[in-house]
C-alpha cells in the first residue's frame, strides 16, 4: 500500500497539492487589489471534499501525517492570499476528513516504545492527540494540555504530544513547564523542526533573547526554507538590537511568502526605532489587510505615534479581539497595554489604568516572581564590598580611557533622552543598551560581590570594552552606555575605568515607576508587573544609588534631574557637555533630529521635542497607586 512509503515529507507536499488544486476553483482577486481569495460556492468546497476522499483518506496516514498534511494546506492557502478565518476552516474541515479514514489506523508516528512493558493502548492515544488538536484550533488551551498531560500517562515517549503540549502551555504562560516539555520532546527527537521552533519563542517570551537564537539557527541550517523560523529569528535580532540582520532576515522572508503578517510587524517595528514612523505605519495598513485579526498588528498601532480620539475604530477593533480570548496570554498582555496608551493618550486615567492593571496581570503569570530578599542581598553586598576606602586603592590592570560615558538611573527615567542628546554631538556616539558589565557580573558573581576584581580580571574587561566600543565608532572621543542596569555595577566599571564619567539621571520616583508599570517588559523584569514590587525595588535602587554618590571621587558623576532638563533644555545640555569635555553644539538642542536607531521603549519619544507633560503624570492616577505614594523626591 502507499500507506506504507509516504512520509512526512511526501504528506507535506500532498497537503501544497490538495491548496494549489484547491485554488484554481475559487474566484481569486489578485493580491494586487488589496483583496482576499474567496471561495466561490459550495461546489467549489464540495469538489475539494472529493480530492480528499480520493487521494488523502485513503492513505490511513498516521496522526502525525495528518498534522503534517493539514499545516501545508494551511500555510500553502495563506501563500496565496486567503482569508485567515476561512483557512483555518478549510484546515478543520480537512483533518476531520482525514480522521473519517473508517479503517483501522496505524500507529501514531512519536509512539515510540516506553520502558513499560505494558501495551500502550493506540486507540485512546490517537483520540487524546486528535482531540487536543481540535481544542487548539477552537482556542481552548487549557483542555487542549489536559488531553496531551493524559496521553503522555499513557506515552512519556511521545514526542509529538510533549511539542503540541509545549507549545499549549506557551499560550497559556506557564513558560517553564512549556520549555521543560519542548526541550523533551527535542531529547526525544533532536532535529523536530516545531519543537525547536517552539523552544526558540518561549525562550524570547521569557527574554532570554541570546539562547533563543541557538534553537533557531539549528532549525535553518537543517532547513533553510522553514518560513517560521527565519521570521522567528528575525524578530528575535530585533530585541538582540541586530537591526541590520533583523532587517535582511524579515525580508527574505517575505520574498519566500509576500503575505506574512508577522515579517511586516517586525519591519514596522525596525521602522520605528530608526524614526521612519510613516513608512512603519504603512507596514502597519498593509499587515491588517491581509489579516485584519492578528494581535500584534492591532498592539503595534499606539507604539508609533500619540492616538487620538479619531483612533475610535482602532479601539473598538482591540478591544473586540482582546476579548476574544483564543490568543495567547502574551498577546493579550501586549493588548491590554496598547489599550491603556490609548485611553492614556486621550486622557481617560480610569480606563486606562484598568487595562494597565490588567495587562500587567497576565504578563505577571508567565513571569517569574521578583525576589525582594535576593535584591536586598545584592545590594547590602555592593555596599560591603565597594567602600571608599577599596576604591581609593591602586588598581593595576585598569585603563586610563575617557571614551566610556555611562548614563545610569532608574528604567524610564529618562537616560534616553540624555543619551540622545549627547549622541547628537559630533563628538559623541551612543552605543545604546550594552549587555557587557550586566553579563561580566552575571558570569564573576560570587567574586564581585565578595571583593573588587583582581588585575588580570580588569584589564581583561577594560580590553575587551574598549574593543566593544570601537566596533560603535572608531573616532568618537565619548562613546555612550546606557543601559540602566550598569547602575548596579557602578563599583566594578569605576575599578575598570576611574577616569569614565557617570551620569545619573533622576525623575521623580512616582513618575519613573508609573511610567515603568504602564510599560510592557520582558519577563527577567517582573518587578514592574506590580506596584508594591516596584516600590520595593525602587527603594533599594535609590538605596544603591546614594551609595555610589558617596564613595565615587568628585567629578565622575554628574546628576541630571529630568524636571529640571526639560525645563532648562539648553542651560542643563551645557552642563553634560562641560562634564564631558565636550564644546558646544548648537546641533545638540536639535537631538529630536538626529537619525539613529534607538532601541528603547522611549523610540517615539526622543523624536520628539522637549515636552513637560510627563513631570508630575502620576497625579492623573494618584487614587489608584497607592503602594507607590510613600517614595516621596528623588
Amino acid at each position: 500500500m502507499l500507506l506504507n512509503w509516504l512520509n512526512a515529507r511526501e504528506a507535506t507536499d500532498l497537503g501544497k497539492s490538495l491548496a494549489d488544486h484547491f485554488v484554481p476553483q475559487t474566484a481569486q482577486v489578485p493580491a494586487a487589489h488589496g483583496k482576499k481569495a474567496k471561495p466561490s460556492d459550495q461546489k467549489t468546497t464540495q469538489a475539494f471534499l472529493a480530492r480528499v476522499d480520493r487521494e488523502a483518506r485513503p492513505l490511513q496516514l498516521s496522526l502525525f501525517k495528518r498534522a503534517k498534511l493539514a499545516n501545508s494546506f494551511k500555510w500553502r492557502l495563506l501563500e496565496h492570499g486567503f482569508e485567515p478565518s476561512k483557512v483555518d476552516e478549510l484546515t478543520q474541515m480537512l483533518l476531520l476528513r482525514l480522521s473519517e479514514a473508517g479503517t483501522s489506523v496505524p500507529q501514531a508516528e512519536g509512539l515510540a516504545t516506553t520502558t513499560s512493558p505494558k501495551r500502550v493502548n493506540t486507540g485512546k492515544v490517537d483520540a487524546l492527540l486528535f482531540q487536543g488538536i481540535q481544542f487548539e484550533n477552537q482556542g481552548l488551551h487549557a483542555e487542549a494540555a489536559g488531553c496531551y498531560q493524559e496521553l503522555l500517562e499513557l506515552n512519556p515517549r511521545h514526542f509529538l504530544a510533549r511539542n503540541n503540549l509545549g507549545a499549549t502551555l506557551i499560550k497559556l504562560g506557564r513558560y517553564g513547564e512549556a520549555e521543560f516539555e519542548l526541550r523533551r520532546a527535542i531529547e526525544l527527537k533532536p532535529n523536530y523542526p516545531d519543537a525547536l521552533y517552539n523552544l526558540a519563542t518561549v525562550l524570547r517570551w521569557k527574554g532570554l533573547i541570546a539562547e533563543s537564537e541557538t534553537p533557531l539557527r539549528r532549525l535553518l541550517k537543517l532547513s533553510p526554507q522553514h518560513l517560521e523560523a527565519r521570521v522567528s529569528l528575525g524578530l528575535t535580532l530585533i530585541l538582540a538590537g541586530k537591526l541590520a540582520d533583523a532587517k535582511e532576515c524579515l525580508e527574505k522572508a517575505l520574498k519566500m511568502m509576500p503575505h506574512q503578517v508577522d515579517a511586516m510587524v517586525g519591519l514596522a517595528e525596525i521602522a520605528q526605532l530608526e524614526g521612519r514612523f510613516v513608512e512603519a505605519e504603512a507596514l502597519l495598513d498593509r499587515a491588517m489587510q491581509i489579516n485584519p485579526n492578528a494581535p500584534n498588528v492591532w498592539a503595534a498601532r499606539p507604539r508609533f505615534r500619540k492616538m487620538t480620539r479619531s483612533d475610535a475604530g482602532w479601539l473598538e477593533g482591540a478591544e473586540r479581539i482582546a476579548a476574544g480570548g483564543k490568543m495567547a496570554l502574551l498577546e493579550e498582555a501586549s493588548l491590554r497595554y496598547a489599550i491603556g496608551k490609548y485611553w492614556d493618550d486621550v486622557r481617560d486615567f480610569p480606563r486606562a489604568f484598568k487595562s494597565y492593571q490588567r495587562a500587567n496581570e497576565l504578563q505577571k503569570m508567565g513571569a517569574l516572581p521578583y525576589d525582594r530578599r535576593a535584591r536586598e542581598s545584592l545590594v547590602d553586598d555592593l555596599i560591603r564590598v565597594y567602600t571608599p576606602e577599596a576604591l581609593a586603592r591602586p588598581t593595576p590592570g585598569a585603563s586610563d580611557s575617557e571614551r566610556p560615558v555611562f548614563v545610569v538611573g532608574m528604567i524610564r527615567s529618562g537616560t534616553s533622552l540624555v543619551e540622545q542628546i549627547i549622541s547628537s554631538h559630533p563628538d559623541a556616539k551612543g552605543a545604546g543598551e550594552l549587555e557587557f558589565w550586566i553579563e561580566a557580573a552575571r558570569k564573576h558573581e560570587n567574586a564581585v560581590r565578595s571583593e573588587l576584581p583582581g588585575e588580570s580580571l580588569r584589564k581583561r574587561w577594560a580590553e575587551g570594552y574598549l574593543r566593544k566600543l570601537k566596533s560603535y565608532s572608531t573616532d568618537a572621543l565619548r562613546v555612550v552606555d546606557k543601559s540602566n542596569f550598569n547602575s548596579d555595577h557602578l563599583g566594578i566599571i569605576h575599578s575598570t575605568f576611574p577616569r569614565a564619567r557617570f551620569i545619573y539621571v533622576r525623575r521623580d520616583p512616582i513618575d519613573t515607576c508609573l511610567s515603568c508599570y504602564f510599560q510592557q517588559f520582558s519577563g527577567t523584569l517582573s518587578f514592574t508587573m506590580d506596584l508594591a514590587d516596584l516600590a520595593h525595588y525602587y527603594r533599594e535602587h535609590r538605596r544603591l544609588t546614594d551609595h555610589w554618590r558617596t564613595v565615587l571621587p568628585p567629578g565622575s558623576r554628574l546628576d541630571v534631574p529630568y524636571a529640571e532638563l526639560v525645563a532648562d533644555q539648553e542651560g542643563w545640555t551645557r552642563k553634560i557637555l562641560d562634564f564631558l569635555s565636550l564644546p558646544w553644539d548648537p546641533r545638540v538642542l536639535e537631538f529630536h533630529k538626529t537619525e539613529r536607531p534607538v532601541l528603547t521603549a522611549s523610540s517615539w519619544q526622543v523624536r520628539q521635542k522637549i515636552y513637560k507633560s510627563s513631570v508630575e503624570r502620576w497625579r492623573n492616577y494618584e487614587k489608584f497607586i497607592g503602594p507607590l505614594l510613600g517614595l516621596g523626591k528623588a
